[in-house]
């Protein structure tokens, strides 16, 4: 094939994919238990963040996520136990990404855990996320830490899937969470480590329901109190949301456009719309950013998560001149803040025509990473996120930049090289 037919191919293919993700329509449709929902979800089954790892090889957060979440279930009741059982080859560990979800963190998502139901109205696929939480996406796996997913399953899922009942019952789709993620991107939020603007119009959005919808007063309670001291809760439904987007871009023959960058804190890995369901990996780095009291570097766990299926869609770190406040957390200058946002338009298909940039003159976020212009331009994507300590249980231990190894870009480059014949 002559190299302009080639070009032609490439260029068209990446233009049906840009379009797809920046006319998606993620809607939040339901709170469902994950056994009920997700494609491949066993009765044994945890997925997990990141590309795929043994248990042998996971990082000590990573671990005590499945430990918490086997306590959880009630298979086990130590770490003991639940080691065994996974040594034995009893759990069916799975990368979330290999079943349409993502979980922030450690990402741990298991049968009995209702999951987030996000739609893309606009192109049919629906996608799954875990909720975010202070403690087992960790890797805590203590009583108060199994309380809170216990509290997410008894309380807080039903009364958000009945409030999504009553938007339904009156003829609705659900909550239109591309318009929240725009609006809160004007408020301050970046919504990868700061989404606080998110969570509080998306409980403005759902209050009403909530309210005619409880069961009862003290309940009603703790649900409004539990937003008000979680502002970081809407980074779960950012990340579906950004999840539902890309998917509608999977799998576009010819296509060099990534769809997919999640961390396992041991490696890193992509996926590309041209290359179908293939990880693309290496070695996952360390977060340079700030540290809370009594920790450093050396405390810090390789970078964890499948939250950077924000920066995938163009958000996150791709939008940090918008969220000046959260230079406190993740350390730099407002100056750096505006050059790695625009810098991410050199390896970028598109700037986006829903997320924008006041202090650009509005001017949309950088969206839809290209392996070419990332290995040509040397150019790697810019993701702020949390650090987790190496242990498991201990948590969040500061916050900061980071980017994925050239390693996976310059794979997955190969691997388009061999499937195209180029």
């Amino acid at each position: 094939m002559a190299a302009g037919d080639v070009k032609a191919k490439i260029e068209s293919a990446n233009k049906e994919g840009i379009n797809r993700i920046l006319t998606a329509k993620p809607f939040l449709v339901g709170v469902k238990p994950a056994i009920e929902v997700l494609p491949g979800m066993k009765r044994r089954s945890i997925f997990h963040a990141g590309p795929p790892i043994e248990w042998r090889r996971m990082c000590g957060p990573m671990r005590g996520a499945i430990v918490g979440t086997m306590i959880y279930e009630g298979w086990a009741n130590s770490w003991e136990e639940a080691a065994k059982l996974v040594e034995e080859g009893e759990i069916d560990l799975s990368p979330n990404h290999d079943h349409s979800a993502v979980g922030p963190m450690a990402g741990v998502i298991s049968p009995s855990l209702p999951v987030m139901v996000v739609k893309n109205e606009k192109y049919g696929n629906v996608n799954y996320g875990r909720i975010v939480e202070q403690k087992v996406q960790f890797g805590a796996f203590d009583k108060e830490a199994v309380a809170s997913l216990q509290f997410w399953t008894d309380i807080l899922a039903p009364s958000i899937e009945r409030a999504l009942g009553k938007i339904r019952g009156q003829g609705g789709i659900g909550i239109d969470l591309k318009s929240i993620m725009a609006r809160a991107l004007y408020m301050g939020d970046e919504l990868h480590n700061r989404p606080a603007a998110g969570t509080a119009l998306f409980a403005l959005s759902i209050l009403p329901h909530l309210i005619e919808t409880a069961e009862d007063k003290e309940q009603l309670s703790q649900i409004i109190s539990y937003f008000s001291s979680n502002e970081i809760f809407f980074l779960c439904l950012a990340m579906t949301a950004c999840k539902a987007t890309m998917d509608a871009a999977r799998e576009i023959e010819h296509s060099t456009l990534v769809t997919v960058m999640a961390r396992n804190g041991v490696e890193f890995g992509i996926k590309v719309s041209g290359l179908g369901n293939k990880w693309f990996i290496g070695p996952a780095g360390i977060i340079k950013g700030l540290y809370f009291p009594r920790f450093a570097s050396r405390d810090a766990n390789p970078d964890i998560g499948d939250s950077a299926i924000t920066e995938t869609a163009g958000v996150g770190g791709f939008a940090l001149a918008n969220s000046p406040a959260i230079l406190s957390l993740v350390g730099g200058t407002a100056e750096d803040a505006s050059r790695y946002t625009r810098q991410m338009q050199q390896i970028t298909l598109a700037l986006n025509d829903t997320f924008l940039i006041p202090l650009f003159d509005f001017q949309g976020t950088a969206t839809g990473i290209d392996i070419r212009k990332v290995v040509k331009t040397g150019i790697l994507p810019v993701i702020d996120t949390a650090i987790a300590h190496k242990e498991p249980g201990i948590g969040m231990i500061g916050a900061g930049i980071v980017t994925p190894p050239m390693e996976a870009f310059k794979s997955a480059l190969r691997g388009y090289a061999e499937k195209y014949r180029l």
